[in-house]
């Protein structure tokens, strides 16, 4: 199929792109010596998760047990849940996937521990755990120090369960700039403490995870750190190239989308809106835009309705008519390819693979 065939709106992926986002990450934690275990929420496809893989990760990172179901046919030797795992069906789905894979889940409270202790002895399963830990985005995690302790002391007296290591999140750095530097510096200072803490408490952190697609690259910087879980790197987004991580030459996956209004001077319609973009802004920007028209850079996306996107033209450039196609870099890719059922790779001008978005939903 030639890439122009594809009816619009779909996400449609550059192959060479995204296997040189693939093969840089796996290079350099080959090179720093950190386990890599990709967060997959962003593809959702397992043979992505496969060829992952492939080329080196010790395993795989999903959010939630419907990933994990559908991620363990990719065939990864290990599944960690980065997400506490709440209630009975939920953990009796979870499982049945560790009958297929070895599963970690990463946990903030007692209460999760013990429920999940609950299921893996009714199950006569092994579970690894990852104590969560709040480094700074103040989300989820247990505050370092005496309250990280209790927590892992818990665990190790749970059955059925096996403490691992501590976890943590650094979605707070958004930018490699010397604001993001000092941040890095901040969250290395905060690891070395934990660590030390556990140390000296007799307890042994085996695995020390952490993260993400802005701090992807300066992740060796982090003393004591041995596990990374960037998600986003393998396409990347209008986000990442915000934050400094990558360029646009870096993006691998991008929205086509065709114009289907001209009637307003000054404004063209594309036929997609919310429920192809999502309605997810510009991280950190003053102003609603939805994302980058590779076609005419200074047009702007302004405003969505669920299937109707407004761009204003004023200062693109260029000259649109009805049925021009157009790629669009969305924002935040994740949430884009949850909404879409399949993707499409090519290379070139050739469509080679058409992927269901298995883990969607």
């Amino acid at each position: 199929m030639h890439i122009s065939e594809i009816e619009t709106p779909a996400i449609v992926i550059d192959l060479d792109i995204m296997e040189r986002n693939l093969r840089r990450t796996a290079e350099y934690a080959r090179h720093h010596d950190l386990r890599l275990r990709p967060h997959t929420k962003t593809h959702k496809i397992p043979a992505l998760g496969r060829m992952q893989i492939e080329l080196g990760a010790a395993g795989l990172t999903v959010a939630k047990v419907g990933e994990a179901e559908v991620m363990v046919t990719s065939g990864t030797p290990d599944l960690l849940v980065a997400y506490p795992v709440i209630g009975r069906r939920k953990l009796e789905r979870l499982m049945q996937v560790a009958r297929a894979a070895r599963v970690t889940v990463a946990l903030d409270s007692v209460a999760a521990a013990r429920q999940l202790s609950d299921a893996a002895r009714e199950a006569q399963a092994a579970i690894g755990v990852l104590a969560e830990v709040d480094a700074g985005l103040g989300r989820v995690g247990v505050v370092p120090g005496e309250e990280l302790l209790q927590l892992i002391r818990s665990i190790e007296r749970l059955p059925h369960l096996s403490f691992e290591g501590i976890e943590f999140y650094p979605g707070h750095i958004r930018s490699g700039d010397e604001g993001g530097r000092k941040e890095i510096e901040r969250l290395g200072a905060l690891v070395g403490e934990m660590l030390a803490g556990l140390k000296r408490a007799g307890i042994e952190a085996r695995i020390v995870s952490g993260g993400s697609t802005p701090t992807l690259f300066q992740s060796h910087l982090v003393a004591g750190l041995n596990e990374i879980r960037p998600g986003t790197y393998i396409f990347n987004d209008k986000n990442t190239v915000v934050a400094g991580a990558c360029t646009y030459d870096d993006c691998a996956a991008s929205i086509h989308v065709t114009v289907v209004s001209t009637a307003r001077p000054g404004q063209i319609i594309i036929d997609g809106g919310s429920k192809t973009f999502s309605s997810d802004r510009l991280g950190g920007a003053g102003e609603a835009t939805f994302g980058r028209l590779v076609e005419a850079p200074d047009a702007v996306f302004v405003k969505q309705n669920e299937e109707h996107g407004y761009v204003d033209v004023r200062r693109a450039g260029r000259d649109f008519a009805v049925g021009d196609r157009l790629r669009v870099i969305p924002n935040h890719i994740c949430v884009a390819m949850n909404l879409h059922e399949q993707v499409y790779g090519f290379r070139g001008e050739t469509v080679e693979q058409v992927w269901k978005v298995e883990g969607r939903g």
